[in-house]
């Protein structure tokens, strides 16, 4: 057909046949044509990996936004947010949509991680993609604490302050990485400056290119982890359109009107300026670092931060360990995986306040072992009870339940996130003036 036809028999339906096209194209290049039933069950995956997608990208848009009004100065970071909060059209919104999907996101990925192994998302040769998963969800917090001393207001400065003298209690490097994130000894401009650089260039592209290989592994791998199908069974096939499309909508309207509202109603903290000559009782890390600074509390800053660097190396080491591929896609493993599930997390909740109590009223190592150097006596020993216990509690659940190696892990990884969800909430609600524990209410 000539031009001139096209033309003479041109209608809109043609522009919008072309838009339907290309957005079909790009579904069908995030996801494949077709994906099993059962994969299409909320109460399996929660939507939690795409409402992380979604939450990332609201994430870039919204600081894309609030990057044409910032000025990341020492003398005028903290008064143009304030611009931004009173004189910028929807500037309030934009902010709070930008900090409240950012904490929002560390829970999504935090329970995604949990849900991939919970149901043995990792086996079959996924073990590449939990690597990935783990990394994504440090990238996360790191977008976090560098976003979080933006603002420059005595929340900011506090905690990036409090953050960043963990960073020097790693060995070797520990100190020379928290210089060089600070430019120097202390928070001032040229922190500020590498944070913001950090911030909107570095991690940005980080992100961008962890989330592509994520989501093109997933389809590699033949998509989520689904049980095995019974034998002689044929699992339903239904197309990614409009099937799995129409829940991917559903599920992101009902969390951008929820965060819309949200971010009306609350708007996102300011404290006030920045000074660094009056500190706040107490100074605390950001929340998602609260678990960390109590274990500070309780012993040496090095045997503090090796636990949970030898807990993140198991979790990150779990696909060697926990190999059969029978109960892959089965929550808990199995209903005794379930019921070890549950009994580590009600350990959790019962042991961790009673410990952390002992140690703050009565419990003094390094007064009752006097000839001891502090870094054996509150660190090594400390250290070292804390991973046998650990260990107790895996062979009990191996020896005393009868649990088989996943169902036992299972309840080890239990015990370990309950354990550290209860250290947060303790060191957000129940520390107070001096850190000292106290009733939040």
């Amino acid at each position: 057909m000539t031009n001139w036809k096209k033309r003479l028999f041109y209608s809109p339906a043609d522009d919008r046949s072309r838009m339907r096209a290309v957005a079909n194209n790009l579904i069908l290049h995030l996801h494949p044509t077709k994906v099993p039933a059962p994969a299409l069950k909320w109460t399996y995956t929660w939507g939690l990996g795409g409402i992380s997608a979604l939450l990332a990208l609201l994430q870039i848009l919204t600081g894309v936004l609030l990057m044409f009004r910032y000025d990341a100065s020492v003398e005028r970071a903290y008064t143009s947010i304030q611009t931004i909060e009173t004189q910028v059209l929807f500037g309030s919104l934009v902010r709070g949509l930008h900090h409240w999907s950012a904490n929002l996101l560390i829970v999504t990925a935090f329970l995604h991680l949990i849900r991939v192994f919970l149901t043995g998302g990792f086996k079959k040769g996924r073990a590449t993609n939990w690597l990935i998963g783990i990394g994504l969800l440090l990238l996360v917090m790191t977008f976090n604490f560098t976003g979080y001393l933006l603002p420059w207001d005595q929340l900011a400065f506090w905690a990036i302050t409090v953050g960043t003298s963990l960073l020097s209690y790693l060995p070797a490097a520990g100190t020379a990485v928290a210089n060089f994130l600070l430019a120097g000894p202390e928070v001032g401009q040229g922190a500020l400056r590498n944070f913001y650089a950090i911030h909107v260039a570095v991690l940005p592209a980080l992100l961008i290119i962890m989330m592509s290989y994520h989501f093109w592994k997933v389809r590699k791998d033949g998509g989520i982890s689904q049980p095995n199908p019974p034998a002689r069974s044929r699992v339903t096939r239904l197309t990614t359109i409009p099937h799995l499309v129409q829940i991917e909508f559903t599920a992101a309207v009902v969390l951008l009107t929820s965060l819309v509202v949200w971010a009306m109603l609350v708007p996102a903290p300011l404290e006030a300026l920045a000074n660094p000559n009056h500190p706040p009782n107490p100074a605390k890390a950001a929340w998602y670092f609260m678990g960390l600074q109590e274990l500070l509390l309780h012993m040496h800053p090095l045997a503090a931060m090796m636990l949970p660097g030898a807990a993140l190396t198991a979790i990150a080491a779990i696909p060697l360990w926990d190999k059969r591929e029978e109960d892959i896609g089965v929550y808990f493993r199995s209903q005794k995986g379930g019921i070890t599930a549950v009994t580590a997390a009600i350990l959790a909740i019962a042991l961790i306040p009673i410990l952390v109590i002992v140690d703050e009223l009565w419990l003094d190592l390094p007064a009752l072992m006097p000839a001891l150097p502090i870094l054996i006596a509150n660190g090594l020993i400390p250290l070292l009870l804390s991973l046998g216990g650990l260990a107790a509690i895996y062979f009990l659940f191996r020896v005393i339940g009868r649990a088989n190696r996943g169902e036992a892990t299972v309840g080890l990884f239990t015990f370990l996130i309950v354990s550290l969800i209860m250290l947060t909430n303790v060191g957000v609600f129940f520390r107070g003036a001096n850190m000292a524990l106290v009733m939040p209410f």
